[in-house]
């Protein structure tokens, strides 16, 4: 049986920027709401709030941000393949964002009501 998680939609449209793999950190970037800044060898990428990020930057905007209500056991499976399943067989795009304390799932807005529904219909539930 697929882990039931419980979701809470934070506040605000999110975007996911990307700069140069060796560009510093911008203080764009922190302010309030989800904030999450990985570096790999290709790129920098940021996901914050949207209003945040400069017109002149690389982003993709319009997204919302469920957080999975944890904090969930590093060794717990299932968890976000229980809730990406429904979006992804559905048709959804998903972006998803691992923290030490839990998962945090974007949709685009416009799909933010479907999802809501596929959600439910699995067992899940928002809070």
């Amino acid at each position: 049986m697929a882990p039931r998680v419980k979701l809470k939609l934070l506040d605000g449209a999110y975007g996911v920027a990307r700069l140069q793999a060796e560009a510093p950190i911008p203080a764009w970037a922190d302010g309030a709401g989800f904030l999450s800044i990985s570096r790999t060898d290709d790129e920098l990428s940021i996901v914050c709030r949207q209003e945040r990020i400069p017109d002149d930057i690389q982003a993709d905007t319009g997204w919302n941000c469920l957080k999975l209500q944890g904090p969930f056991a590093f060794d717990e499976t299932g968890i976000v393949l229980s809730v990406i399943g429904p979006l992804s067989t559905n048709e959804i795009g998903i972006f998803v964002v691992s923290t030490f304390d839990g998962d945090h799932l974007l949709v685009k807005s416009k799909d933010l009501e479907k999802t809501f529904e596929l959600l439910a219909s699995a067992g899940h539930s928002l809070i």
